[in-house]
This record gives structure tokens, sequence and C-alpha cells, in this order.
């Protein structure tokens, strides 16, 4: 029996092994978080006020995270503390800046216009690599991208392409414009992250990410905004500082050192088809022959992107 109960917990931590080498499981799993993440930004509104939203996630997350983080945070505190100031960037934009931001335009704006604006990501992050690190773009790339992008548009607009003509730009897609420039920005940048367990690096710009938030609730407070004492209140909070903030992180960052930030990226524009199927489970809306087609286009533009030269290795 204790033979078959090693070989068992062997076999598991085998399968754990492998998730943690596999890149696009790591990085469906966070579109899916992701996706779930902005329907419950939208739907908690009128009861979370937004940047009560992004302390909360992020304190809880870092609470939970801290006391299992800590041994492999110990060890790297010598080459977190050689690397401060990129692991503050990075805290900075990726945990304190962006969240509050999308929350913040989830207020305004229809959730048409966020998941257009979000689907941007990913030529964003081509176009910022070239820029900064002059990356060398590969033609296949280039073609899994726009047939990604393409992919995202037509879950967006319903298969009625004339529907984006009549997208109008209002506050909050200003304000998440500007988080998806910052997104972009940060996922480009992880290259720099130190060479840390991944448990220490998220625990790290956690709290970053509180520190900068911080400032923001208590003016958030101060204006009488409060958090609604209600039970969708408390379980909006506790699945975004669980589920996109502790799982989809480490999984995204994983994806990104694993196949560099562009092909990670490509996988942003996986959020239109997760956010069709949890409102076809959850909301009652049915899904339709431009899912289909959507999705279609998303997986021929990933299967594109994925495509390695002969001897070639996507370098993080």
């Amino acid at each position: 029996m204790n033979s078959r109960f090693f070989k068992t917990e062997a076999e598991s931590s085998k399968r754990r092994l492998r998730l943690w080498h596999s890149p696009y499981l790591l990085l469906t799993c966070t579109a899916l978080f992701w996706a779930g993440n902005s329907i419950v930004a939208r739907g908690a509104r009128e009861f979370v006020p937004p940047v009560a939203l992004s302390f909360w996630r992020w304190t809880l997350a870092l609470l939970i995270l801290l006391p299992i983080a800590w041994p492999h945070l110990r060890r790297d505190l010598p080459t977190l503390r050689a690397s401060w100031r990129t692991v503050v960037v990075l805290g900075a934009l990726g945990i304190g800046a962006f969240n509050t931001l999308l929350y913040t335009g989830l207020q305004t704006t229809t959730a048409v216009n966020g998941l257009l604006l979000q689907s941007l990501q990913p030529g964003l992050i081509l176009l910022l690599g070239i820029l900064i690190f002059s990356e060398r773009a590969r033609l296949l790339q280039g073609i899994g991208i726009l047939l990604s992008i393409a992919g995202a548009l037509v879950i967006i607009s319903k298969g009625q392409m004339s529907a984006l003509l009549a997208l109008r730009m209002n506050t909050g897609d200003l304000v998440i414009s500007g988080a998806v420039v910052i997104w972009s920005l940060y996922s480009v940048l992880l290259r720099k992250r130190p060479a840390v367990h991944p448990l220490s690096f998220l625990a790290t710009t956690l709290a970053v990410g509180v520190v900068v938030v911080l400032p923001f609730y208590i003016a958030e407070i101060a204006s009488g905004r409060l958090i609604e004492d209600r039970s969708e209140s408390w379980m909006a909070i506790a699945y975004v500082c669980v589920f996109p903030s502790l799982i989809a992180y480490l999984c995204y960052n994983r994806g990104v050192e694993l196949l560099g930030s562009a092909p990670a990226g490509l996988y942003l524009n996986i959020m239109p088809v997760m956010g069709a199927l949890l409102a076809a489970i959850f909301l009652g809306e049915a899904i339709r022959p431009f899912h289909f087609a959507g999705v279609t286009l998303i997986a021929a533009g990933i299967a594109c992107a994925a495509m390695r030269r002969a001897g070639g290795r996507a370098r993080p």
C-alpha cells in the first residue's frame, strides 16, 4: 500500500511538472481566468469601486502567497535587491497600474469596446519588442498575430464587421487604452526580470503593486466610494484575488519565460473566446456561428505564430 501511495504521488508530481513546462496550457489557463476577471469586474462595478477591487485583490493575494513564497523569498533577497529598479517598474506596471486602469475603464465603457481594445495587445507587444529590444519579427509570427486579431474582431463584432465602424471612444475607452499600453510594456520588459523563483518574483511585484495602489485607494475612500457590504462584493473580491491574480500571473510569467513576450501575448486574443463561453454558461447567451469562425481564425493565428524555424527556439 505504501509503494502504491508513493507511486501515485510520483505520478502526480510528474503531471504538475509537465504542466509547468507546457506554455500553451499555461497561457490558455491565463486567458480563461483573465476573461473571468473582466466579467466579474464589470458585474461588480455597482457595489465594489474599481480602486478598492484592485487594492484588495492584490493585498489578499499577497497575504495568501507570502507564507508559501517566504522560503524562496529569503533565498532570493540578494538578487531582488540587486535588481530592485526592474522589480519596482514591473510591479508598478503589471500589478499596480494595469488592473486599476482596467477596472476604472470598465465603469463607463461597454464590454465590446473593452474586448476590442484588449485584443490589440499582441500587436503592441510585438511592436514594443521591436522598438525596445530590436526584435526581428518573423513573417509567420506577423501573420499569426493578424489572424488572431481578425478572429477576436469577428467575435467582438458578432460577425458583423460594420458594427466596428459604429464604435465610439469615451473616457472608459481611453483609460483602457492606457491600460493596454501599460500591459504590453510589462509583457515586453518581463524578459528583464531577475533570475529568481517564480513565487519570489510574484510576491515582490505584488508588494510593489499594493504600495502603488494604496494612495489611490485612500483617495477613493475620501471621495465617499465604499465597498457595499453584501455577498456579491466579497465573492467578486475572492475570485479576483485567487484566479486572475495568483494563478494567472504565475502561468503568464512562466509562459513568457518559455515562449517569449510576443508569442505569449498572442494568447491574449483567446480572451474573447473565453468571454463568449463564460457568457453562455453564466448568462445564458447562445453560442453562434461567428464564435466558431472567430475561434478558427485565432487557432490558425496561434498555430502560425508557434511555428519555429529549423533549430530555432523562442527566447524570453
